[in-house]
């Protein structure tokens, strides 16, 4: 759905719809969880700071989140998907991946299975899903941002090849601004750039996800939907253009860090016990500090506390260049059911 939670906002406050709506804290140090597509006309962003989005959109109105809601719609949404397969990995209240090469309903096309099940969504909830079908999870979570909103892209395996090539590097899924500038000043600007460099030379560049990249490029996938993958942690990281070198400037980007860590954590459904927070320095060393606590947590005002004593707990002598956090030991408050792992055929953007 297509801008999920504030189409939730939208559709239970009739008085928003066709209207800029951000879900999020309007203080100033809040970001935005979710915007409307009214909204994203202005430029206004998931994880846009509060501040920013006011400037870019002054009839910007701000509504607090309800995760409770979103959950609850997101269940009407996955007992839907159900009706066609057993085979479903959520990846967040609003996204999911379906197998669907053996139906419950012996359709014989995924399009047309994705066309009947965004219908039901859009008769059962009133909301709107975007949808991508193609061969493996790459592709079919490329293939969703095609038709956004309220469509959906088939990239039919004998046009993989054609796609990807001409696909720029910054919307390849699970390539964010930092690879996709390391990738650009290599020459790298479209999947056909990619195709060009060979497994030694992109794991030499970019480590471990190196070997990633050459597989996609490829349609080298042997990711299966899993429904029972358990997530080991959530985290958000930020590097600086200039390093910082004072406590109070580094827990200052740890708030803003963790709001979207907080948006994160609603999105995902968990709840955790341990929360890290890593420094990387200017040296290019690295440091982690951790606490483990009794109680599940998962909202900002109940992990920052533990963040700043670990920021004091020990003097930084050096100046840093990233900060993150992360919050593992995790809980999630519905368990996805445990099945055998199969191919992918869907993805659901909702």
């Amino acid at each position: 759905m297509d801008a999920f939670y504030a189409s939730v906002e939208q559709l239970d406050n009739p008085e928003l719809k066709g209207k800029p709506v951000a879900v999020g804290g309007d203080r100033e140090r809040g970001v935005v969880a979710a915007a409307s597509y009214e909204a994203r006309k202005y430029g206004v962003r998931s994880a846009m700071a509060s501040v920013l989005a006011r400037k870019k959109c002054k009839d910007l109105i701000f509504v607090r989140p309800r995760s409770y809601r979103y959950k609850e719609v997101s269940k009407q949404i996955k007992k839907i998907f159900s009706d066609y397969t057993d085979l479903i990995e959520p990846l967040s209240l609003d996204e999911a991946f379906l197998d669907v090469t053996i139906n419950k309903k012996n359709i014989k096309l995924a399009a047309d299975i994705a066309r009947e099940i965004r219908f039901r969504i859009k008769s059962e909830t009133g909301l709107t899903a975007s949808a991508g079908i193609s061969i493996n999870k790459f592709m079919a979570k490329v293939a969703t941002e095609v038709n956004k909103p309220n469509g959906q892209k088939t990239i039919h395996p004998s046009k993989v090849d054609d796609f990807i090539d001409e696909l720029p590097i910054d919307r390849f899924f699970g390539v964010g601004r930092v690879t996709a500038k390391k990738m650009k000043e290599l020459g790298i600007y479209k999947g056909r750039d990619l195709r060009k460099f060979d497994r030694e030379e992109l794991v030499s560049h970019f480590g471990k996800s190196g070997s990633h990249y050459y597989k996609i490029i490829r349609s080298i996938q042997d990711s299966p939907v899993n429904p029972s993958r358990i997530r080991k942690s959530v985290g958000a990281e930020r590097t600086f253009s200039k390093d910082i070198d004072s406590e109070s400037f580094m827990l200052d980007e740890l708030d803003s860090i963790g709001d979207e860590l907080e948006r994160r954590m609603m999105k995902s459904e968990n709840k955790g016990r341990t929360v890290t927070v890593k420094l990387k320095y200017s040296d290019f060393t690295q440091q982690t500090r951790s606490k483990t606590i009794e109680d599940y947590i998962s909202t900002k005002e109940e992990f920052f506390p533990v963040i700043e004593e670990l920021i004091y707990q020990k003097e930084i002598d050096k100046s840093v260049r990233l900060l993150g956090i992360s919050i593992s030991n995790l809980f999630r408050e519905v368990e996805p059911p445990k099945k055998e792992e199969y191919s992918l055929q869907l993805k659901f953007d909702f």
